[in-house]
């Protein structure tokens, strides 16, 4: 399936003129939002854990020269960066190009050895489910993807170790949770809701004040951790008993869910949500 970069309109609405403006791109994928910023003026570093974006950004950094940088490390090392930007945007979840992709071992259905693993490197799947427990694989069952019946499902994993996707399919008998499953594992596999966290963590001191940092998400964990990440600093600081309290370092942008025509072009942005703050002090 093509790559559509999903609420990418609403995005771009949301930033307003990019001219001359330095944005953060800290989920490059395929490079749709990083093309849309540099064509419309901006000046872009994009990070990237996956060593397959290696061709587009090569593409890239020749049509784009020196208005693009690229980060080969996961958007958790952003407080890294010594730059202050203007835009911090995060397209979380999945690509589709690694689900597409049968080697990496993300879907279901295409067989293949049982990896998840986004940067290629560290534990795979198939690894986690060699080390943890048949409790904490139940953990991450129930947590991750919702399963209802995560202990018999771990204690049939364990047993098993499936080392393919369609092993580890087949194991599930109700088809409703073989989504779920694998999305739960991929999770764990690649921390994902701890270098959102992480990453989140950084963006105060990363972005200039008038700046805004806008996420895109499509599971509703990390939509969860976006939405009270920006809660926390939406709200302002001190005793709301008395007259005078500190002014919230930022303000909410309205949230945005795609709409017909979108849902229609790309059923994968069904799930999505756009949150967005202004840092304001």
């Amino acid at each position: 399936m093509k790559h559509i970069p999903v609420l990418l309109d609403s995005v771009i609405t949301a930033i307003g003129d990019m001219r001359g403006l330095a944005i953060a791109d800290c989920t490059f994928g395929a490079g749709g939002y990083s093309r849309a910023f540099l064509d419309a003026g901006a000046r872009v570093v994009a990070f990237d854990r996956d060593p397959n974006v290696a061709s587009d950004v090569e593409l890239f950094q020749k049509k784009y020269g020196n208005m693009f940088r690229f980060i080969p490390k996961p958007f958790s090392h952003l407080n890294e960066i010594d730059e202050i930007f203007d835009i911090i945007v995060f397209d979380l979840g999945i690509s589709s190009m690694q689900i597409d992709n049968a080697d990496r071992g993300f879907s279901f259905r295409m067989d293949a050895p049982l990896d998840m693993r986004m940067s290629g490197t560290g534990m795979s799947a198939t690894d986690l489910i060699r080390e943890k427990s048949e409790n904490e694989l139940a953990q991450i069952l129930r947590e991750y993807g919702d399963v209802k019946k995560a202990n018999i499902l771990a204690r049939a994993i364990k047993e098993s170790q499936p080392q393919t996707t369609f092993a580890l399919r087949d194991l599930i008998f109700n088809p409703n949770d073989i989504a779920p499953v694998f999305q739960a594992l991929r999770i764990a596999v690649n921390d994902e809701f701890g270098e959102i966290k992480k990453a989140l963590a950084a963006v105060p001191a990363k972005l200039k004040t008038g700046g805004k940092c806008i996420c895109v998400t499509f599971h509703s964990i990390e939509d969860r951790i976006v939405k009270e990440t920006f809660r926390a600093w939406t709200t302002p600081a001190g005793d709301p008993r008395l007259p005078v309290t500190h002014p919230a370092p930022f303000k909410l942008i309205k949230p945005v869910t795609p709409g017909g025509d979108e849902l229609k072009n790309n059923p994968r942005a069904r799930s999505a949500h756009m949150r967005g703050v202004i840092k304001s002090c």
